[in-house]
């Protein structure tokens, strides 16, 4: 099963996609979220969200500010400050 991933800025969604697995910079350290994740929420530090569209793939490294992830029934979703282009 995939996971529903969304990236989202206070200006826009940035993505909104079905992947294998994102590691999120979260400011304890970072963490994975496979499908069926239990509910989580946590702030997140300036850093790189890792998004693996399948498994075994090279993740797809995205630059994000500040902000929170949230894993909730819906997948995860990062809402950060700001995202680099």
């Amino acid at each position: 099963m995939p996971l529903h991933f969304e990236l989202v800025t206070p200006a826009k969604l940035v993505r909104s996609e079905e992947v294998h697995m994102v590691v999120v910079p979260g400011t304890e350290g970072e963490f994975g979220v496979l499908e069926g994740h239990a509910p989580f929420m946590s702030t997140i530090r300036d850093g790189a969200v890792q998004v693996f569209r399948t498994e075994g793939a090279a993740p797809e490294l995205i630059q994000v500010r500040g902000g929170f992830a949230e894993v909730g029934d819906k997948g995860l979703t990062v809402l950060a400050e700001h995202v680099e282009d």
